[in-house]
């Protein structure tokens, strides 16, 4: 399969993901919420998901065309990379974050190695 179509594919599932952040943390709270209670307990949780849900609508929307929208894309893998490398630390911190670095952390970790392999390795991005 052409690195352009595992590009569009990737970039449409992760962000159907990234619209799903608020299920997912009902689901599996200790490695994606970072608070007690249901998700609507923190204003900041609820900001992530808005965020986030406004960030997975636009990288379906640039499945379609991944060329055009290059400079989301390199925003997705660097915020990706900087947002778990603080996660991480973070975990260590006071309170019981651990589950963490099994959760949110490798998720965004791979968020950004996938979509950096797809979109910088081999020739020119635009090889449809």
């Amino acid at each position: 399969m052409p690195r352009m179509k595992l590009l569009q594919i990737a970039l449409f599932v992760f962000g159907v993901v990234f619209c799903l952040v608020y299920p997912i943390a009902i689901v599996w709270p200790s490695g994606w919420a970072w608070h007690e209670g249901p998700p609507t307990a923190s204003y900041y949780f609820m900001m992530i998901v808005g965020i986030y849900a406004t960030l997975g609508i636009f990288l379906i929307r640039a499945s379609r065309d991944p060329v055009a929208h290059r400079s989301l894309i390199d925003f997705t893998i660097w915020s990706s990379v900087v947002h778990a490398l603080i996660m991480a630390v973070q975990s260590y911190g006071p309170g019981e974050h651990m589950g963490h670095l099994l959760g949110d952390v490798p998720a965004l970790l791979l968020v950004a190695a996938v979509l950096g392999g797809l979109t910088y390795s081999g020739g020119p991005t635009d090889d449809r």
